[in-house]
């Protein structure tokens, strides 16, 4: 027996041997493939020790590598090496990708590609090493078939028999991988609205090819699932049940003009922050204290940035999880705001000092309701960048301001009631326009006690300057803010001037987050100038600055204000985007049928849920990827709170989908008409 066992080890290693002498180049290529897919995940998701994405990455490199052996062995290294290339494309356009959005790069993004010149600086300024690490792996693949196999040709096999073998060793694996699939993974892969989530539980290769299949679906959703999708939409308005009754602010605004600001990267930790004693944001803080000021207000977007803020402020609904609502679905039916005063006999209009066709929007906005849309040509400014009309991307805040005061005074001339949008611009990322930006010093000088003695004994103190945020990135941001807060400022100078406030809410809000990485603000909370450093988290006075207070720092100021001041304070209950449309509908006195979000001011839910499965109540933060909370309060909560906002929300981001994606509101019609009946 003893003698058998020492043969059948000798046989397998002189097989195991033989398989690996004959197969060098198969098993680098395989390597690293591999190796790619395990630093994308190390340098995004975070998460490297899951064994389910090494063996899906495993699994397709295996099968797509299996038909290099149908190729000649002098060609293989060709097929291989172009394999390689792209795997390294995947790992470097990902990982640039993640550092902006969170999230991975999708197939339909390349509608958006020709936008992409216009923001080209945000991209080239914060790029690391580390975001090319993967082009080692086709050079070392070059080096080791140069140095090792090219001197070696029988390490190079091919054949249709081995062809086949390596396909049936992939396929086993991938039955072991299905074997293992729990109902929640499965509805996730297929759903595919936490990009996260399918990367780091199958890896960047299976997820890109379910991405593949999902960028077909808004080319054949007629013919495949609108069945399911009307009846998804059916179940869920038919059964929704929303507190519709009267409150304090029902028809306040009721006749009344509506401007909204849509104030471009300005989040909510700008509110009373000083630095060195400066105001970052006075005009803002200002307005905050004067109006109604929704402190815990979140926007919801997802690839689509300023353009998933627009959307689902005008329309309730969450931005699309394949494409972007703006470039991809911009043909459907919507009950939007510019729409729904349009059923009021308002005049509806967008104001932006940037190029009409830029996310679409001069197409997108007659889909949404907006009667005329005063885009780059209706201003005018000049296009040498190192004039005073042209800060950041564009025209300036300030000259766009100036100009729209006049196409406001025109409007209301000539229209007794108007709802229009107003978009800046200036404060767009990568905030390097220093020259432009108001000369803020936030070097900080103070006198520090040196471990040196002077000729008496006592310790000797010097004048140090140490630069705190200066020449940072969210030095520049402050600085980028503060020009866009003197612009505002001006702004309502001149609307008051012109008496454009008679009759008039105004409407701020921040569109989305800055960009900026989790470092910045440990930077700015937690700065010490006496070592000119970041604290240690063992300091006291640290300020955390973990996952989740980063994600919850992603909030945007929202502010309703009249000249009046007839309404003011601050609301802290959480808000999102998807809540403004309810609300305003019951502050202007009209009904929003289709809005997934709810009137704040009603006795409905509080919570704001999120493009990739993520919620925020009042009491508690939960990350979708994680399966895990952060508790927000004191408050306790009920054993089956979180499976109750789970549903919640996957069923808000289910019906959404399915409206947007199969046009039910046109082909399906008012579903609330068969729920009175």
């Amino acid at each position: 027996m003893r003698e058998r066992i020492v043969e059948l080890k000798g046989k397998l290693k002189k097989a195991f041997s033989n398989y690996f002498s004959n197969n060098l180049l198969f098993l680098t290529y395989v390597i690293l493939g591999v190796l790619i897919g395990f630093f994308l995940r190390l340098n995004t998701v975070g998460d490297i020790w899951s064994f389910k994405p090494f063996l899906c990455d495993l699994t397709v490199v295996i099968i797509i590598g299996s038909f290099g052996y149908l190729i000649k062995p002098k060609n293989q290294v060709i097929y291989y090496f172009s394999i390689l290339i792209f795997y390294t494309f995947l790992g470097v356009v990902n990982s640039i990708y993640y550092m902006f959005y969170s999230s991975f790069v999708y197939v339909n993004l390349i509608g958006t590609l020709s936008m992409l010149g216009e923001v080209s600086d945000s991209v080239t300024s914060r790029l690391e090493l580390y975001h090319f690490i993967y082009v080692l792996a086709p050079i070392i693949f070059l080096l080791v078939y140069n140095f090792v196999l090219k001197r070696k040709p029988k390490s190079i096999t091919s054949g249709k028999k081995m062809f086949f073998k390596t396909l049936i060793s992939g396929d086993i694996v991938i039955a072991i991988v299905i074997v293992t699939l729990s109902g929640t993974e499965i509805s996730r892969f297929v759903k595919q609205w936490n990009r996260e989530y399918i990367v780091q539980r199958f890896g960047i290769y299976t997820y890109t090819f379910n991405d593949v299949i999902q960028s077909l679906e808004p080319k054949v959703n007629t013919m495949f699932g609108y069945d399911e999708a009307a009846r998804t939409y059916r179940e869920f308005y038919l059964s929704l049940v929303r507190d519709t009754s009267d409150n304090k602010y029902t028809d306040i605004f009721k006749g009344k003009n509506v401007i909204f600001i849509h104030a471009e990267s300005i989040q909510n930790f700008l509110i009373d922050l000083e630095v060195n004693g400066i105001e970052i944001t006075p005009n803002l803080n200002k307005l905050a204290k004067e109006g109604l000021y929704f402190s815990n207000f979140y926007p919801q977007i997802s690839v689509g940035t300023s353009s998933d803020t627009e959307f689902t402020l005008t329309t309730g609904l969450m931005p699309s999880s394949s494409g972007t609502v703006f470039l991809n679905y911009y043909d459907r039916t919507y009950e939007a705001l510019p729409s729904l005063f349009n059923d009021l006999g308002y005049y509806t209009f967008s104001m932006h000092g940037n190029n009409g066709d830029y996310w679409n929007r001069k197409t997108m906005y007659q889909s949404l309701g907006y009667q005329h849309f005063y885009a780059e040509d209706s201003y005018e400014f000049s296009n040498d960048k190192t004039q005073d009309d042209y800060v950041g991307l564009g025209l300036s805040d300030k000259s766009f301001f100036k100009q729209s005061i006049q196409k406001l005074l025109e409007i209301k001339k000539n229209h007794e009631n108007y709802m229009g949008t107003i978009i800046t611009l200036s404060n767009h990322s990568p905030f390097n326009d220093l020259e432009k930006y108001p000369q803020l010093d936030f070097s900080i000088t103070f006198n520090k006690t040196l471990d040196e003695v002077d000729e008496n004994g006592n310790n000797i103190v010097e004048e140090v300057t140490v630069p705190y945020l200066e020449n940072t990135s969210m030095g520049n941001y402050l600085k980028s803010a503060h020009y866009a807060d003197e612009a505002l400022g001006e702004f309502f100078d001149m609307i008051m001037e012109n008496n454009l406030d008679e009759d008039t809410v105004f409407i701020i809000y921040g569109d989305h987050e800055a960009k900026l990485g989790k470092s910045q603000f440990n930077l700015l909370y937690n700065y010490d100038p006496n070592t000119d450093s970041v604290k240690d988290e063992t300091d006291p006075t640290y300020i955390p600055m973990g996952t989740y207070e980063y994600e919850l720092l992603k909030n945007t100021p929202f502010i309703i204000w009249t000249s009046d001041k007839s309404l003011s304070g601050e609301i802290t209950d959480v808000m999102g985007m998807y809540d403004v449309l309810p609300t305003v509908a019951n502050m202007f006195g009209f009904e929003a049928n289709y809005a997934l979000g709810n009137d704040i001011f009603s006795n409905n839910e509080k919570i704001v849920i999120f493009p990739n499965g993520n919620f925020l109540t009042n009491k508690v933060f939960y990350n979708n990827l994680k399966d895990e909370y952060v508790l927000l309060s004191n408050e306790p909560i009920e054993s089956d709170y979180i499976e109750k906002y789970k549903q919640y929300t996957e069923a808000r981001l289910d019906v959404s989908k399915a409206l947007i994606t199969h046009d039910l509101i046109e082909k399906v019609g008012n579903v609330f008409d068969e729920n009175s009946n």
